[in-house]
């Protein structure tokens, strides 16, 4: 994961379907090898990006519970 400054007019961005609208949204958008991610409180501040596979394998392990916070309770987290 690191920053860009990549312009974001050109992009397609999209967020959540089931987005809440409470402001703590993110929203994504393809940009030829990547995905990049920006807060959708604020369009013009920091994006990130990340490689298209990492991204793919990040969507897999989500949908797979891997990162379920009931499933996550009771293993040791190291935070660094």
């Amino acid at each position: 994961m690191f920053s860009t400054d990549v312009k974001s007019q050109s992009l397609r961005w999209r967020k959540a379907q089931r987005s809440m609208g409470n402001g703590e949204c993110v929203e994504v958008a393809p940009a030829s090898e990547r995905v990049l991610i920006r807060d959708s409180m604020d369009p013009d501040g920091s994006m990130l990006q990340y490689h298209a596979e990492a991204w793919q394998s990040f969507i897999r392990e989500a949908k797979q519970g891997h990162f379920d916070v009931l499933r996550l309770r009771g293993r040791s987290v190291v935070s660094g």
